[in-house]
This record gives C-alpha cells, sequence and structure tokens, in this order.
C-alpha cells in the first residue's frame, strides 16, 4: 500500500489520504481503543485509507427502550432480540421449501458480495476507477450463470432435455460461460487508463477473490441443499449455535482471551460453544432425521411437473441400535442405544463449526482491522452486516461438501441412467453388451433369468 502511495505522488496522482494518528479525533481514538489495535499496529497500517464508519442503525424503538442501560447490556439486548428475529425468518423459509431456501442463499451471496465490493471501493474511491463496479458486477453474473448452470444440469437432467431451449443451452453451457468471461476480460483490458495499471490490476485480483470466497462457496451450499435439506439445515444452526452459545459463555464467564484478532473471544466461550453445539447437534439430528421432509433430495417430478422432495429414507435415516462403550455403560446402566447414523456424522459436522468454523469469523476480523472498520456493513443492527453472519458459514459449507463427497455419496444410479439416454443409440448398445457381458461373468445374468423366469 506505501508503495501505492508513493507511485501516486510521482506519477502525479492524488495520494491516499490518511491522516496521522494525532490528527485524528477523540472518537478515533476510542474506536482504536475499543477493537484493541495498538497504537503500532496503526502506525503499521498508516499506508491504508479506512472506510467510513456507518452510522448507527439501531431502531429508535431499541433506543429508547434501552435508554437506561449500560452500552454492554444495550448491545446485549439488541444483538438478542436480532437474533431471535433472523431465527424466525430462519423457520419461516424452511418451510416455504427448498427452491425459496435456494433463492435466499442467492441473495445472501449477492449482499455479501456487494459489502466487499463496496469496501474496495470506498477505500480508492479517490482514484475514479473506470468502469470498476460495473465490471465487478458483470463478473458477478458470469460466475452464477456458470455455476447455476452446472447445477440444473447436474440435478434437473429430465427438465432440460425436456425442453429445447434449455437442451440448447446445456449442450453449450460451458463455452457460453467462457465466451460471457472472456467478453468481461476485454473490457477490463481496454478499461485499463495509464498512471492508474496496478491499482486496477489491484481491484482485478480484489473482485476475483471475492467470487472465490464468495460465489463458490454459496454455490457449495446449493449443492449440500440438494442432498437433502437436513445436510443445509444441521451444519447452519450448528454454526448459528456455536456463535450464540460462545458469545454467551463469553459474555458471562470469558476471562481468558482466546485471539489477538478478536479481544472480545475468550477460552471460556470457545469451549462452552464447542460442548454447547455439540449437544445441540445431536438433539437437532435426531428430531429431523425422522422426516421425509429434510431427508430426502429434491428432485423433479417430470408427471407433476414439480419439484419434490420424497423418497424411502437411506439406512443414514433409519434407526439402529449402538452398543455402549463400557464407561458409559457403568454410568448410565444402558448396555445399547438407539439412534440414527447420522447422528453419528452430526458429531463431526458439530466439532466442524465449533473448533475450525471459528477460523473464518478470524479470517475476517484480520480483513476487517486491515482496513480500521468494526463491521463489513450496518445492514443488521448490532450484528453488522450479512458478511459478519456468514463468515463461518462459507467455511463451514465447504467442509460438508468435501465430507458428503467422501463419506456419504456413492454412486448415483439415476444420474448415471440420465447419462446413459444422452448418449447415441450405438453408443447405449456398446454399453448394454458390456454391461451383460460382465453380468454374465459374474454369474449374476443366468440368476436373473431364472427369478424371471
Amino acid at each position: 500500500m506505501t508503495e501505492l502511495r508513493h507511485r501516486g505522488a510521482k506519477d502525479g496522482e492524488p495520494p491516499l489520504q490518511q491522516q496521522p494518528s494525532e490528527d485524528k479525533g477523540s472518537d478515533s481514538e476510542l474506536k482504536v481503543e475499543k477493537d484493541g489495535v495498538s497504537d503500532t499496529e496503526t502506525k503499521a497500517d498508516s499506508g491504508v485509507p479506512e472506510v467510513p464508519v456507518p452510522a448507527d442503525d439501531t431502531p429508535e424503538v431499541l433506543n429508547k427502550a434501552l435508554s437506561g442501560l449500560s452500552s454492554r447490556w444495550k448491545n446485549w439486548w439488541v444483538r438478542g432480540i436480532l437474533t431471535l428475529a433472523m431465527i424466525s425468518f430462519f423457520f419461516f423459509i424452511i418451510y416455504l421449501g427448498p427452491m425459496v431456501l435456494m433463492m435466499i442463499v442467492l441473495c445472501v451471496q449477492i449482499k455479501c458480495f456487494q459489502e466487499i465490493i463496496t469496501i474496495g471501493y470506498s477505500v480508492y474511491h479517490s482514484y475514479h476507477l473506470p468502469w470498476f463496479r460495473t465490471l465487478s458486477w458483470y463478473f458477478l453474473l458470469c460466475v452464477n450463470y456458470f455455476f447455476y448452470g452446472e447445477t440444473v444440469t447436474d440435478y434437473f437432467f429430465t427438465l432440460v432435455q425436456r425442453e429445447e431451449p434449455l437442451r440448447i443451452l446445456s449442450k453449450y453451457h460451458r463455452f457460453i460461460s467462457f465466451a460471457l468471461y472472456l467478453t468481461g476480460f476485454c473490457m477490463f483490458v481496454l478499461s485499463l487508463v495509464k498512471k492508474h495499471y496496478r491499482l486496477q490490476f489491484y481491484m482485478f485480483g480484489w473482485t476475483h477473490v471475492t467470487l472465490l470466497i464468495v460465489v463458490t462457496q454459496s454455490h457449495l451450499i446449493i449443492h449440500n441443499l440438494f442432498e437433502g435439506m437436513i445436510w443445509f439445515i444441521v451444519p447452519i444452526s450448528c454454526v448459528i449455535c456455536n456463535d450464540i452459545m460462545a458469545y454467551m459463555f463469553g459474555f458471562f464467564f470469558g476471562r481468558t482471551p482466546l485471539i489477538k484478532l478478536s479481544p472480545k473471544k475468550t477460552w471460556e466461550g470457545f469451549i462452552g460453544g464447542f460442548f454447547s453445539t455439540i449437544v445441540f447437534g445431536i438433539i437437532l439430528s435426531y428430531f429431523m432425521a425422522g422426516y421425509r421432509y429434510f431427508v430426502c433430495p429434491v428432485e423433479f417430478n417430470n408427471d407433476s411437473n414439480s419439484f419434490q422432495v420424497d423418497c424411502e429414507p437411506s439406512d443414514l435415516f433409519q434407526l439402529q441400535d449402538y452398543a455402549l462403550p463400557s464407561v458409559l455403560e457403568s454410568v448410565t446402566g444402558w448396555t445399547t442405544v438407539r439412534l440414527y447414523p447420522f447422528q453419528i456424522h452430526s458429531i463431526a459436522l458439530s466439532s466442524f463449526a465449533s473448533i475450525v468454523g471459528p477460523f473464518g469469523g478470524f479470517f475476517a476480523s484480520g480483513f476487517k482491522r486491515a482496513f480500521k472498520i468494526k463491521d463489513f456493513a450496518n445492514t443488521i443492527p448490532g450484528h453488522g452486516g450479512i458478511m459478519d453472519r456468514f463468515d463461518c458459514q462459507y467455511l463451514m459449507a465447504t467442509f460438508v461438501n468435501v465430507y458428503i463427497a467422501s463419506f456419504i455419496r456413492g454412486p448415483n444410479p439415476s444420474k448415471v441412467i440420465q447419462q446413459l439416454l444422452a448418449l447415441r443409440a450405438d453408443q447405449q448398445l456398446h454399453i448394454f453388451n458390456s454391461l451383460k457381458a460382465h453380468l454374465v461373468e459374474k454369474g449374476l445374468l443366468p440368476a436373473l433369468e431364472e427369478a424371471a423366469a
């Protein structure tokens, strides 16, 4: 950043505006002290312009109702009330079904992208970079077209093959996606202006890293959702539970700082959140695993021309008896316990949400400290921006997708058949003969013929 400032002065550009720390008002000093940023850190990062601090957006009715409380308890009540409101909204969209959930994920993704891009634009607004915001949103459109097109083709093959326009778009989807991106790439090259080259390439990278972090991982959330809403709801709920319980334990019992990036995070909150999330994950999984609405994958019904969530639950969602270890048997007096296998997997999900998931929040905290901001935006009073609530969710989504691919998902016969039906007749006949020879060699085909007779 210092190099950019020097370059701007040499090339006749206006230098990045950054006032020395001693010229800042008492409000800025209080903010630095509140956020836990030392004077040394402030001076070391003096080459980075600060993003304007958003005004307090707490609803006036809450300000009046909580006016007699200290700032600490006022923040506690504001966060608590808004948290309950967000959880209620979450339950409502779950009731509306998977397709509405998918649209909500898309809206959240767009808002998170807007918050990060706005920070970049606010920091370097004085340079008046040509086409920066236009190209950023264009690249977002291109990447979403690519990912959602892949998802529709993969999960709703029957619908795509039935409609001629969709079939053509599916066949040339990747070429169209590449052509769209190439158009944006050429537009960026044409937008390059003398004396702004380095900064323009810097912002080009800013946009692409944002797309990688936000769009790619939100796409994985969609994939998890289509595997069954339980793979969407349980991981997200575990992150929410860990965030709430870590805050509660830290608020009432926190004494030992956990990490310098987030001075308010404590070991007491971290440990309390871990055990609370494990118990919560097991209980929530037991409740949800008994309902087909939550465990069945989302499929398109060709007969009713609608999306449906109905199937015969797999063994993962069938109650089974598990023998207890001798230690637990001596304590409880039980020899076996009846659980859904998914509850065992929920322990892995809860553990990740409690141990590794918070590092997504620490990463976001480091990003915000780099630009001297407290929150990504002021969308949600007491919570900050949408990205402040989803910084851990994106990391969790990636883990769940990898976990499903590694330990859960097997070959899907329906998808194999869909791919076979898309082949030419001679290719289908070749595969049929190969499969028939394989079954005869294994001794399975004669048994099938006798059963048919």
